[in-house]
């Protein structure tokens, strides 16, 4: 069972929107630390934006003042806000987390950073396309 389920690609003129979800499955903890990444053919994965414990956010410079994240009080669903999108953004968007046992565990170990080291589980992606 994949722990993690993204939902809301697709294909969409460059300007256009998307937003994507990522809802947690068949996992029992009482938070989640919670990021988008994406993957472009031929290229590293990357981090695109995170929530960490006290809430702030963090974003990939190419996407800063485009793209939204958005989760409640370490839930676990998380949502992706695309707007303006350009070409470059064509890619496949994973939801990944990590879990913690207590919020004030989350609070206090959820760093909100846009590495992938630190996410022990992933969603298996959804792919957005963008057309010039």
């Amino acid at each position: 069972q994949v722990p993690l389920v993204e939902s809301g690609g697709g294909s969409v003129q460059a300007g256009g929107s998307l937003r994507l979800s990522c809802a947690v499955s068949g996992l029992t903890y009482s938070s989640y630390c919670m990021a988008w990444f994406r993957q472009a053919p031929g290229r590293e994965r990357e981090g695109v934006a995170a929530v960490a414990g006290d809430g702030t956010t963090s974003y990939a410079d190419s996407v800063k003042g485009r793209f939204t994240i958005s989760q409640e009080n370490g839930d676990g669903i998380v949502y992706l806000q695309m707007n303006s999108l350009k070409p470059d953004d064509t890619a496949m968007y994973y939801c990944a987390a990590d879990a913690y046992i207590s919020f004030s565990a989350y609070r206090r170990g959820c760093s909100g950073g846009l590495s992938s080291s630190n996410r022990r589980y992933w969603g298996q992606g959804t792919q957005v396309t963008v057309s010039p």
